[in-house]
């Protein structure tokens, strides 16, 4: 199963909003987060010239979207959101293991946010992050591989 990462586009807003709605809606209402497609967009947008969306054989079926900040030497995932139907294959891993391996190289720290109702919280303890700190209903996890 080969993916492929593309740079996402205006044109890909819709199918964002739509994988947003279907990847985040439960986690966002339970933890009290707004879920108006104001609020989707907004977060679509954040950072969105680092988007990235992930195909399987030339259909979209997620995103991916990380920033490097080289003064700091740190990565951080911003999203990463895989259609349902789709979950459980191991894309969101294998984006992740690629991203940690771009952190070994650069020696750096990689950091993302998790709404703590969110079961990708456990995914990113597999892999080694630890809990930083919490705000409101989400945890701040940081990975500093071993060098």
């Amino acid at each position: 199963m080969d993916i492929f990462l593309r740079k996402a586009t205006e044109a890909d807003i819709p199918f964002l909003l739509s994988l947003r709605n279907k990847t985040m809606r439960k986690y966002l209402e339970e933890a009290g987060m707004p879920t108006s497609i104001d609020e989707y967009e907004k977060r679509i947008r954040y950072e969105f010239r680092h988007a990235q969306v992930v195909e399987l054989d030339g259909q979209a079926i997620g995103l991916f979207k990380a920033t490097y900040n080289e003064q700091l030497n740190y990565w951080y995932l911003v999203q990463i959101q895989i259609e349902p139907e789709y979950q459980g294959r191991q894309i969101g891993s294998k984006l992740i293991r690629n991203l940690i391996e771009q952190v070994r190289i650069t020696k750096a720290t990689v950091g993302l946010s998790v709404i703590e109702t969110n079961p990708a919280k456990q995914l990113y303890l597999r892999f080694g992050f630890n809990v930083m700190s919490k705000s409101g209903a989400e945890y701040l996890m940081e990975l500093q591989p071993k060098y």
